[in-house]
């Protein structure tokens, strides 16, 4: 099968841990495989993108677990492309699973380029898009403040 890159990395996140298997292409055709885990907070975080961009790393492939991914991608956007997976599109096979496991399938398949990037608007738009969501629920708020004073007034 054909490589996409010479160095990857595939990404399953958690709410408190991110484990990282990075591959590298070597002469030979042989792949070397790293894994490493890393903590949710933001110095383990940049400890993350710190390695990557060390290493050289072409592309990320990151799992989309609630919104656990979120701060990873964001803070990964601007070194790295990196591109946010699906989790039912790469669904491994059934049995025995670990995070280790689920890291180098990820891995694997954006190493040949079998992954499909979801859509994720430019930041501009996301930060948009928080700042309706938190004034629409606000608005919210306050019509139920209002609703409750004038149900005791009356």
């Amino acid at each position: 099968m054909q490589r996409m890159f010479r160095v990857c990395a595939g990404i399953d996140v958690h709410k408190k841990m991110l484990t990282v298997c990075r591959l590298r292409v070597e002469w030979g055709a042989e792949v070397a495989k790293e894994i490493r885990t890393f903590g949710t907070t933001t110095r383990e975080l940049l400890a993350l993108l710190d390695w990557l961009v060390a290493e050289g790393c072409e592309s990320v492939a990151l799992e989309s677990t609630g919104v656990y991914w979120k701060p990873v991608f964001n803070l990964l956007e601007a070194a790295v492309p990196v591109v946010l997976v699906n989790a039912q599109h790469i669904k491994a096979l059934p049995g025995r699973k670990t995070d280790v496991q689920d890291c180098e399938w990820i891995a694997e398949l954006h190493l040949h380029g079998l992954v499909r990037a979801s859509f994720i608007p430019p930041r501009e738009i996301r930060e948009l898009r928080d700042l309706v969501r938190t004034r629409t629920k606000l608005i919210a708020e306050r019509s139920q403040h209002a609703n409750r004073i004038q149900k005791v007034l009356v």
